[in-house]
């Protein structure tokens, strides 16, 4: 098996995470157009232009609308597919394992067995948004900055300035999310195997399991409390840059240096903005997570299969 989840992403299911690309780029594509309608329609109205123009815009708001949830309807779905098919074959993989060593040797074999077969679900699940993901997020991200530097680039940077100490904190706190997760995966695991030869003993008592128990209450505390920090950090910051947007563009705007549409576009592209960005977060997070897990995956399935290969006896 690859060495890293993105390459057996790509290994496995190399087909149709190109599908999930094309579906993902016609999705950014579309994402700034209802912008670019909305400041059609706002500054028609302002100038008080005729009505048919604005229901002509407004339905062609709608049908781009349409098709964009159209659209993202159809990744959406194509992403469970290829994630539970990648599920599927990884328990196949985990059972076939499994079984060549029951044949053999049950050393340890239910404890190795468990703890793969509870990893996997998370494992194939990323596989399907592995690679569309980022580039749906970051397209979006590209895409929408692009049409609000177009719009107006002052007012754009100016807005811009309060996502910058995100580009700082953002990683440093996810790299400390990154490090308790994995210290809480591996106490985990080693949780599951240690309980799992308890059970079978003659001894109850399980005094032993209450450190390893205290450390994952521990560390999954230090998870939330750095995680919904960086959350109220990014939606202080987002926030701030909408206030910023609409006192210096409605200023603007009163002065006639602006139009309102445009005014209005770009609050809606900081909008726009702030959810891709917290989903390119989001995903970093889980790409680190499920990484630890397809590796252990992996190791624990070739130790499976050392074990199987040693215990077949060899002629003469």
């Amino acid at each position: 098996m690859p060495r890293t989840i993105i390459g057996y992403a790509f290994c496995r299911t190399g087909k149709h995470q190109a599908g999930l690309a094309v579906l993902s780029i016609a999705v950014f594509l579309l994402s700034a157009v209802p912008l670019e309608l909305q400041r059609r329609i706002v500054n028609t109205i302002v100038d008080h232009g005729a009505f048919a123009t604005i229901l002509w815009l407004a339905a062609t708001y709608a049908g781009v609308a349409l098709t964009e949830q159209s659209l993202k309807l159809a990744l959406n779905v194509y992403r469970g597919w290829v994630a539970e098919a990648s599920v599927r074959t990884l328990r196949t993989t985990a059972g076939d394992t499994a079984e060549a060593v029951r044949e053999t040797t049950a050393a340890d074999a239910g404890v190795e067995i468990a703890v793969i077969l509870e990893e996997v679900e998370p494992i194939g699940g990323f596989t399907g948004i592995s690679v569309s993901e980022p580039l749906l997020q970051g397209g979006i991200l590209v895409s929408v900055l692009g049409y609000m530097l177009y719009l107006d680039l002052g007012l754009t940077l100016l807005a811009l300035v309060f996502f910058l100490p995100q580009l700082v904190f953002v990683p440093l706190i996810q790299a400390a999310i990154n490090r308790r997760a994995r210290a809480r995966i591996l106490t985990k695991r080693s949780l599951s195997g240690d309980i799992v030869k308890a059970a079978g003993g003659a001894n109850g008592r399980w005094e032993w399991a209450t450190a390893p128990i205290a450390r994952v209450f521990a560390l999954n505390m230090g998870i939330y409390k750095l995680k919904y920090t960086m959350n109220l950090l990014m939606n202080v910051m987002h926030h701030s840059a909408v206030a910023v947007a609409f006192g210096v563009g409605g200023w603007l705007a009163l002065e006639g240096r602006i139009e309102v549409g445009t005014v209005v576009a770009i609050v809606g592209g900081i909008a726009k903005l702030n959810d891709p960005w917290g989903d390119l977060v989001n995903w970093g997070r889980e790409l680190a997570v499920v990484e630890v897990k397809y590796r252990l995956f992996v190791d624990a399935l070739r130790r499976l299969s050392d074990d199987a290969e040693e215990a077949v006896p060899r002629p003469g």
